[in-house]
């Protein structure tokens, strides 16, 4: 089967089917048990695929056209989550990792306010990863993620993550590319172990055009509100898109696999973008069949005291 995005799968019960056809590079929909009827796009990178991301459009929406037609559906999606988060909790036999990457202004920050609105923050934990601190840098690459990595019975979500150790390094040259090419056979493995210990791992790249990052950023400019998200490190980086996006595209074919899938969702509309990791992370739950453990024996018995 060519490389690409598939029309497919989650495998290992996070997904219900796969199409045997797609195209490299392109996104295509599909339909599965799990969504049909109606059918819509899973934006999967197949493993063992070679994905293009010049070949994605990051500003496709579906047949959706205006954020009011997507409010409904990103709630009952919401909702979903919120009650499969509440027994993934009372089960505590499994726990759930979400990745977000993307370049500057991407909508990771926005993803997690929008999709994870209402989640009881008991279960829930939100991971920010930058430079490294010295503690961090005297530990393997891997230490400060994996003490972060969620327990059974939570939801992680990486705000950036392991894949810091193969993007920036490898763009600004801090280590050799021996170094960072061998890290894509430990983070399989890592993310291999999580899943081996009842830890599903979901991977999303937020992904946006230039064009729509440029807006963002003179967006962020002009209100006097927003400047505070704004740095010159922004342009710097700016400067170096062509070669982050071979980093994550190295990325994403390196480490999409059976056990911990990569999604690259188009991203320039953002209440689209939220819908599609919103359904993604609800239906990957629901294939998780977390349930309530059973109650005490005895129980119908018991009378309140006054």
């Amino acid at each position: 089967m060519p490389g690409g995005l598939s029309r497919g799968r989650i495998p290992e019960g996070a997904d219900m089917g796969r199409s045997s056809t797609q195209r490299g590079g392109a996104v295509t929909p599909g339909r599965t048990a799990a969504d049909s009827p109606p059918g819509y796009p899973r934006y999967r990178a197949e493993p063992g695929g070679r994905l293009v991301l010049a070949g994605v459009d990051p500003g496709q929406t579906e047949h959706y056209r205006k954020k009011k037609e997507v409010l409904k559906e990103l709630e009952t999606q919401r909702r979903r989550i919120r009650d499969l988060q509440e027994r993934l909790y009372a089960e505590n036999r499994q726990g759930l990792l979400v990745v977000l990457q993307a370049m500057d202004t991407g909508g990771k920050d926005g993803t997690i306010k929008h999709v994870f609105g209402g989640v009881n923050p008991q279960g829930c934990r939100v991971s920010s990863f930058k430079a490294p601190n010295p503690e961090e840098a005297n530990h393997d690459f891997l230490w400060r993620y994996h003490k972060s990595a969620p327990a059974r019975g939570r939801i992680g979500i990486f705000n950036r993550s392991h894949y810091e150790d193969v993007l920036v390094v490898r763009v600004k040259g801090l280590v050799d590319e021996n170094v960072w090419r061998e890290r894509y056979a430990l983070i399989n493995e890592f993310e291999r172990n999580l899943t081996r210990n009842g830890i599903r791992v979901l991977k999303f790249f937020l992904h946006v055009s230039k064009d729509e990052q440029k807006r963002r950023l003179e967006a962020r400019l002009a209100d006097p509100d927003k400047r505070w998200k704004f740095s010159k490190n922004d342009i710097r980086e700016r400067a170096f898109w062509d070669d982050y996006q071979a980093a994550f595209e190295d990325a994403i074919n390196e480490c999409s696999t059976e056990h911990a899938p990569w999604y690259v969702v188009p991203a320039n509309k953002k209440w689209y973008r939220n819908l599609v990791v919103a359904r993604t992370i609800a239906d990957t739950l629901e294939a998780m069949d977390p349930r309530f453990p059973p109650a005490e024996r005895g129980l119908e018995n018991v009378t309140i005291p006054d």
